[in-house]
């Protein structure tokens, strides 16, 4: 089956798991994408220009698969009768409706961030089928409709979103699991080593991890820390004062600059706190928790539903003071918790699930189409 995938951010993990899931599969994936910056511009002004792109190639597909970031409306309107009757399915990695905004972001103060709510509303509309990453993920977006349209002044259009929810479906992003294998070991270190492996952002809600580790180091019961992940130009300020406040707990402070080192840290780490107050999937904590990290994990967003919580519910926490009681005692007790069924994730096993999907979606079309 030929595949064209569109992606007006053709970075992070948008990029990984396109590009992981090209190489996997035994269909042709053609990709037509723009540089992942300037992702507000994206979301207005790549659909025209990935659009001119997509003419300019004459080309026909089984399918075309797309990222939230794409304008669908403007793209299918600018490409005209070119499309055809391929069907087009959006693949939601998050969302903006229901996405956490920066407090420092402009567009707050200046009450614009509502048109990116109305992007993804009417191309999730207008798209042949939708694919969530999670459940929860689906859930949160068709309860933020309902919000969002309740905002407006008249013709609220509410019959859309049960239209929205009958074409859109689950389908879990494939993690590279099998290259953490070689680095993996079960051995526990004398003093806990506790890891962070997320972006340096509001989102991920380091407030939380970093005072929580304030107040254990004040009662004086030794761990030893890890901070990964990307840093960006602006970032929250608690990253310096735990880093200042810490120093004497700190084995590593900043980004890896290749998977062998990542994978090590995370190999090595003993405990995972999770914080996070968005978290559509969570690449991050699938790979640490495979590479046998014990998790402690917020009884929200995705981690319920991903990490089993009726199997494992001493893994989660229902406030800020049992996150703190609960990480005190996994440093007191410095056991690893190495129950979790994670091999799902792998693209090795999840690939075969999307190319069956993808058929099932186009040939749907097709009968459909007849």
């Amino acid at each position: 089956m030929n595949i064209l995938y569109i992606e007006p951010y053709y970075s992070g993990s948008h990029k990984r798991w396109i590009d992981s899931y090209k190489n996997i599969t035994q269909n042709k994936v053609d990709l037509l994408t723009l540089p992942g910056n300037k992702w507000k511009w994206r979301m207005h002004g790549g659909a025209i220009t990935l659009a001119e792109k997509f003419k300019s190639q004459n080309k026909i597909y089984d399918l075309i698969l797309c990222s939230d970031f794409l304008n669908l409306p403007v793209f299918k309107s600018h490409c005209g009768k070119i499309l055809g009757n391929t069907p087009i399915v959006m693949y939601f990695h998050e969302n903006q409706l229901s996405y956490p905004w920066s407090p420092k972001d402009k567009d707050l103060a200046l009450k614009r961030d509502l048109h990116y709510h109305y992007i993804n509303y009417t191309s999730s509309l207008v798209s042949d089928y939708n694919l969530f990453n999670s459940q929860f993920h689906l859930s949160s977006y068709i309860q933020s409709l309902k919000q969002y349209l309740k905002k407006m002044p008249d013709f609220n259009n509410f019959e859309t979103i049960n239209t929205i929810k009958k074409k859109s479906d689950i389908l879990y992003i494939g993690c590279d699991l099998k290259k953490f294998d070689k680095h993996i070991n079960d051995k526990k270190n004398d003093i806990p080593l506790i890891i962070w492996n997320h972006r340096w952002e509001f989102d991920k809600n380091p407030e939380v991890f970093f005072k929580t580790l304030f107040k254990i180091k004040e009662d004086n019961i030794d761990f030893n820390l890890v901070v990964l992940g990307e840093k960006f130009k602006d970032y929250p300020k608690i990253f310096d004062d735990a880093n200042n406040i810490l120093k004497d707990n700190i084995l590593h402070f900043g980004f890896c600059e290749s998977f062998t080192e990542y994978a090590k840290w995370v190999s090595m780490a003993d405990i995972l706190p999770v914080t996070s107050n968005q978290d559509f999937f969570g690449i991050s904590i699938i790979e640490a928790v495979y590479a046998r990290t014990t998790p402690l994990l917020p009884n929200r967003l995705s981690y319920p539903e991903l990490f089993d919580i009726n199997n494992n519910s001493d893994s989660f926490y229902s406030s800020d003071i049992d996150l703190y009681r609960k990480l005190k005692n996994l440093l007191i007790k410095n056991k690893k918790n190495t129950s979790f069924k994670l091999k799902k994730y792998d693209w090795n096993n999840l690939y075969k699930e999307y190319d069956k999907r993808f058929s099932d979606l186009a040939i749907k079309a097709v009968k459909l189409d007849n």
